[in-house]
């Protein structure tokens, strides 16, 4: 019997950490069964090991595990399975097992040209995979942006003799003080931008690349104070309504049958065109000034709240922690990240590092490596109430945590669901709540303990607050988990021993 031949592709929206992670999941599990495998990975360094057409023409099976969009048509005519990189992370041998068992030629009836998704399974092309398209191409310059524009920062807040700060402002006087002040310059540009870039590529998901030059400048135009005659832009909501309208929008053009003699041109000229005029017109005289007007009332209110009120952001760093521990990597979880990273980009463009909001994205970002951290640790302390297996995979759950990934704690969920969501809420939101306390302020970087070290965390001891904060949750949710951990999960770990 011949060995199956299986190719795939792999991304997430960051392009970090569960591209890698589904990819070696499956080339584990495919030469475990003794497949031949090739694993395609599209993360935030572009596509790696391509597939060739050589490649795909030989398999037997084209898996995709995918949180973006990917555009399968160079599958045509071969058996396709998509899924999300959630999947393949948690059992990449069963999802091998079902992909070739539900896999469907794509390009027959039910497929869809341009869409990852074949069949009936539309329902998993959702909101929630265009937005984390457009993340994903965001982060890196979320990242350099926040990173260069923080560094530069700290050289704004000029001392007296005595130490005390007397005033925020640049020392152009000085070589330092003239450099920091252009790379302040550089991190305010990268924030100006992430925006548009964030709208583009949402539309893009939606509707492939004739949708990006409009869905840019309309959001552009949506965040332009002068262009709007507002105090303030319409921030991230704006970006994404724009996104969103740009996107279905061209999906409606590209469905009119244009005469053949200008089709060539219709995607780069015609279609961007009509498309960027509608939008323009859309955000000029509809939804541009409301919008801007209601997210500065806003984030005028969280500011607001942040100052007059010692328990409001304790409360919403615990119910974004909380929440980022719920679902581990699903709509709830994916909603408070997507807050959090809102508020911070919106507020940092707006009113710069000095008066920026940076609590939701703190909290967040604390509480990412919280769940599956918290289960490592409970294996450790209480061996004899963990399998053989699952001290495997707690070491694997370790792994994810440190660089930030929420979804190594899903294998220990599925097994004893009520105990461990109450476990990882907990811990998770007891994280949010305590850097929202001492008031730390994350800028970027790989929200976990490992933020402290790669990433530009600012409080008074940043090292030593940060970790401190996090592993207190990590230790509420390994006590959770080791007081109450199921009998019958005990009784199994014994028959194991």
């Amino acid at each position: 019997m011949m060995s199956k031949k299986i190719v795939a592709v792999t991304a997430c929206a960051a392009g970090i950490a569960h591209t890698y992670m589904a990819a070696e999941a499956i080339e584990q599990a495919a030469k475990e069964k003794g497949y031949d495998v090739k694993v395609e990975t599209n993360g935030s360094i572009g596509a790696e090991n391509v597939l060739t057409t050589e490649d795909i023409a030989n398999a037997d099976l084209v898996l995709v595990a995918a949180d973006i969009k990917i555009n399968p048509i160079r599958f045509s005519g071969k058996p396709l399975y998509v899924t999300d990189s959630n999947a393949a992370i948690a059992d990449g041998a069963g999802l091998i097992d079902t992909a070739l068992k539900d896999a469907k030629v794509f390009g027959e009836k039910g497929s869809k040209v341009g869409n990852i998704q074949i069949g009936n399974d539309h329902s998993k092309v959702n909101f929630f995979t265009h937005i984390m398209s457009g993340i994903s191409y965001m982060i890196p310059m979320v990242i350099a942006a926040g990173l260069i524009l923080a560094i530069a920062n700290v050289y704004a807040f000029q001392r007296d003799d005595m130490g005390r700060i007397v005033k925020w402002g640049f020392d152009n006087k000085t070589a330092m003080g003239g450099l920091m002040a252009n790379l302040f310059q550089v991190g305010q540009v990268g924030f100006k931008l992430m925006i548009p870039l964030f709208a583009g590529f949402v539309a893009n998901s939606i509707a492939d690349k004739p949708a990006i030059a409009p869905a840019m400048i309309g959001a552009y135009l949506a965040n332009d104070p002068t262009s709007l005659h507002t105090k303030a832009g319409g921030g991230f909501i704006a970006a994404l309504i724009v996104a969103f309208i740009v996107g279905y929008f061209v999906k409606l053009l590209k469905k009119i049958k244009w005469p053949h003699i200008i089709q060539p041109i219709v995607p780069i000229m015609i279609i961007p065109v009509i498309a960027t005029l509608f939008i323009s017109l859309i955000v000029f005289y509809l939804i541009g000034e409301p919008i801007a007007t209601l997210m500065s009332g806003l984030y005028a209110w969280l500011t607001w709240l942040n100052t007059n009120s010692t328990s409001a952001p304790v409360i919403i760093g615990i119910v974004l922690g909380g929440m980022m521990g719920f679902d581990l990597g699903g709509p709830i979880n994916k909603t408070a990240l997507i807050f959090g990273t809102a508020v911070f980009a919106d507020t940092m463009a707006k009113y710069g590092p000095t008066h920026a909001n940076f609590l939701p994205q703190t909290a967040t970002q604390a509480a990412i490596s919280v769940a599956p951290l918290g289960v490592w640790l409970a294996s450790i302390i209480w061996k004899n109430k963990f399998s053989k297996d699952e001290k495997v995979a707690t070491t694997a759950a370790l792994g994810m945590g440190l660089v930030g990934v929420t979804e190594g704690a899903i294998p220990f969920v599925a097994a004893d669901p009520i105990r461990m969501i109450i476990a990882n809420v907990s811990g998770s939101a007891v994280a949010g709540g305590l850097v929202a306390l001492t008031g730390c302020k994350f800028y970027g970087g790989i929200g976990s303990p490992l933020g402290s070290f790669i990433g530009y965390i600012q409080q008074p001891i940043p090292l030593i607050t940060w970790i401190l904060c996090v592993c207190a949750g990590i230790a509420v949710t390994a006590l959770i988990i080791g007081l109450t951990r199921s009998p019958q999960v005990m009784a199994a770990a014994k028959e194991a021993v």
